[in-house]
């Protein structure tokens, strides 16, 4: 990768206690409203999603020697299988909470991939590993994240569809017309927005606000993933690790993406120093604690690398006072009420935003490195990572079970197109028809 040093503030300190404490503030108001989306739609814990995104980004910090200006906040990728695995699980007889336990199990799993990608990369170089991971699998196994999810968000936006337009209409001016810290934010501002909205109409009620303290743990026992092994059911935790496992791929592919977008932004190949493989352990790391504690999975931040770019401000010490501020935020029982009071129309018409773009970045990473749909092989590949996730996601099931063992659309899909893509010869005689008729090799 061709790093150019590009000129940038290295010590934000330099600038005075005032300017960096707001410097810090503002990586929080980037991160916040995608962060604290993830548990509103999974319907795990806000507590525990700020005090994780803290830690782990301090983990990775740490990890990473210091050195790479990376915020780790709740990753949108696991969605679909926080939601497969608690609709399982309530088929199942299970509570959603329990369901979600498994899920975070699976999520751990998932975590210790990095570990394990980590290693290889180590051992072999990272050109020999990723080869079996290229565009053509990992492009369309993002568009099908996006797309599984998409019901969701139409669902929610089904029970107040002005509540849900007008969040989001408010992401797109503000993301679009906005200047400064505004176009950094808009997701909390379409949230903001169509809350109050939802207020002003009574569609709010604020009862249960008065009972939560202002202050209190984020985290509780009952909280924990530890409560699966209390009884465990082993046939349902291997068709969840099954069904999150496979999502890593895309993760881990997400991870070097971001890595490669802080690099060229700071000016610095954070891939050789500190190393790939360092700051893939760090996400790792940061992602399987969060996982044991209740916490979605955490991934690098791109709309942190956005603020970078913007302050021109590279100093890793101002994304560690970000973390610190979550850490502080996390421990206001009260806020977390407030956030849990979130009209579901609110959440939908953001989610049409998030969902449509995670699948947009499939499509771009396709784009990007001009994967050759001319050739029969990818068309192959593509085509059955697709239909498998989304016609498995909505089929009559929802899974498909081999004995005990429940496969997610996504799982199977992923397994599918790492398989073809390592079987199938890079040349097939085949001849694929272009929409004009003609024949193309």
């Amino acid at each position: 990768m061709n790093i150019t040093e590009k000129e940038g503030i290295t010590d934000a300190r330099k600038l005075g206690i005032p300017k960096y404490v707001i410097l810090g503030i503002q990586h929080l108001f980037a991160m916040f409203g995608a962060t604290i989306l993830v548990p509103v739609l999974t319907g795990l814990s806000v507590s525990s999603t700020l005090l994780f995104a803290g830690i782990g980004t301090l983990v990775f910090h740490l990890v990473s020697k210091l050195q790479v200006p990376a915020f780790l906040g709740s990753s949108f990728a696991f969605l679909g299988g926080y939601l497969s695995v608690k609709s399982l699980g309530v088929e199942q007889g299970m509570t959603e909470t329990l369901a979600l336990d498994y899920a975070c199990i699976g999520v751990f799993c998932a975590g210790m991939c990095y570990f394990v990608m980590a290693g290889l990369i180590k051992s072999f170089g990272i050109e020999k590993i990723l080869r079996f991971f290229p565009p053509v699998v990992t492009g369309p196994m993002i568009i099908a994240i996006g797309l599984v999810l998409s019901g969701n968000a139409i669902d929610n936006c089904t029970k107040n569809w002005p509540l849900a337009l007008i969040a989001l209409v408010t992401v797109i001016f503000s993301s679009i017309y906005g200047k400064g810290i505004i176009k950094i934010v808009p997701i909390l501002l379409g949230v903001i927005v169509s809350y109050l909205l939802a207020v002003v109409m009574g569609e709010v009620d604020f009862s249960t606000l008065n009972d939560a303290a202002w202050i209190g743990l984020p985290i509780s026992r009952e909280q924990t993933a530890l409560a699966v092994f209390d009884n465990i059911d082993t046939s349902f935790l291997i068709s969840t690790i099954i069904a999150i496992v496979p999502i890593a791929i895309a993760t881990i592919m997400e991870h070097i993406g971001d890595m490669c977008a802080i690099s060229s932004t700071v000016g610095k190949d954070f891939l050789k120093e500190p190393g790939l493989h360092r700051t893939l352990m760090g996400d790792g790391l940061a992602t399987a604690l969060a996982s044991l504690f209740g916490a979605p999975a955490n991934t690098t931040y791109g709309e942190n690398t956005g603020v970078l770019n913007l302050t021109k401000v590279f100093d890793p010490a101002v994304i560690r006072l970000a973390a610190i501020f979550a850490i502080l935020l996390s421990f206001c029982p009260k806020f977390a009420c407030l956030i849990g009071l979130m009209p579901p129309a609110t959440i939908g018409g953001v989610s049409l935003i998030l969902y449509g773009m995670i699948s947009a970045v499939g499509v771009r990473n396709l784009v990007e490195d001009s994967v050759d749909f001319n050739s029969s092989r990818n068309v192959f590949v593509a085509a059955l990572i697709l239909v498998i996730a989304i016609g498995v996601k909505y089929g009559a099931d929802d899974n498909v079970s081999i004995g005990p063992i429940h496969f997610s659309g996504l799982a199977l899909s992923a397994l599918v197109g790492v398989t073809l893509n390592a079987i199938l010869p890079r040349k097939l005689g085949m001849k694929v028809k272009s929409v004009h008729g003609k024949e193309k090799q």
